[in-house]
């Protein structure tokens, strides 16, 4: 409810008359209030927010300025796209995090240890649209192995889909990739240094018994939370990712709401970022549980 309060309120704020930008350059004032009193933009703002609200709560977000389609509706087809990029992403991070951040944490102040923080830090630093052009020169423009950008359903060509998902997945999962990895490295040091563990090497127990069930399983919530909300970031859109592979995600869909003033897909597709969040964080809370019985105690 707060969320859709801002936002309504900031979509307000943004310049530039929207029922002009629908209707173009030419038109005559009979057209103009037809679309006005037809979008209830000739209403109170009081007004035109508890009548949006109201139809949000029953899943209808409206229709678009720009295109005349119904929100939900370009959601829900933006939404595949959004949804396998992603997860996809995530996948990646984790399979460079994981290993990355462990081997960090049991040879602190080595080579690895080195090696792994300096990569993080490049992975956090490196601008995602730079890795993303620099992909598409050496893979799809010199090498040729893989297309630019675009995007096609799992359905229709499973293998076109793999080779557009490939470049877009590996930048967004590096830079997750390079958070995570960090948060790994740190909770596996903390559990490396507890009593519990300590005990356990002293009664002799083999290194990875000790390992696997009393440092990864303490080390498993913080990569738990920053996974919850590096996939939530993810679900929301990656818009400069999506823009230099053309990528019909929900981020794209978003910045055009933006540019066009199409209020109802904004107010939509922000709405639904928020409902995003809050799911995710309500997963990771559910997940505590089962990973540290204290909690569900």
């Amino acid at each position: 409810m707060g969320v859709s309060v801002i936002v309504f309120g900031l979509v307000q704020l943004v310049p530039g008359d929207p029922i002009r930008l629908a209707l173009g350059t030419r038109f005559d004032q009979e057209t103009y209030d037809a679309l006005l009193a037809r979008s209830g933009l000739d209403q109170p703002l009081v007004t035109q927010y508890f009548s949006w609200a109201g139809r949000a709560l029953t899943g209808d977000l409206g229709v678009s300025f720009r295109s005349g389609e119904t929100v939900t509706s370009l959601i829900a087809e933006r939404l595949p796209a959004t949804l396998t990029l992603a997860f996809a992403s995530i996948l990646v991070a984790l399979l460079i995090a994981v290993p990355l951040g462990t081997l960090s944490a049991l040879r602190p102040r080595s080579v690895v240890d080195r090696v792994a923080t300096v990569l993080s830090q490049i992975g956090i630093s490196v601008p995602e649209f730079w890795m993303a052009i620099v992909l598409i020169l050496v893979f799809a423009g010199t090498l040729g192995w893989l297309p630019s950008g675009g995007y096609v359903p799992l359905t229709e060509d499973p293998a076109g889909w793999a080779q557009r998902l490939l470049m877009p997945a590996v930048v967004t999962g590096v830079v997750s990739g390079s958070v995570i990895t960090r948060f790994v490295r740190s909770s596996v040091l903390e559990a490396l240094g507890a009593d519990h563990v300590r005990t356990a090497q002293a009664k002799g127990l083999p290194g990875r018994q000790v390992f696997t069930w009393h440092v990864l399983r303490n080390a498993l919530l913080p990569l738990v939370t920053v996974t919850g909300v590096q996939l939530a970031y993810l679900l929301s859109g990656v818009v400069v990712v999506e823009i230099v592979f053309a990528w019909p995600g929900l981020g794209q869909l978003a910045l055009q709401a933006v540019q066009s003033r199409d209020y109802p897909v904004l107010q939509g597709a922000i709405l639904l970022f928020a409902v995003v969040f809050l799911l995710i964080n309500l997963v990771v809370d559910l997940l505590y549980t089962a990973i540290d019985p204290r909690i569900r105690r």
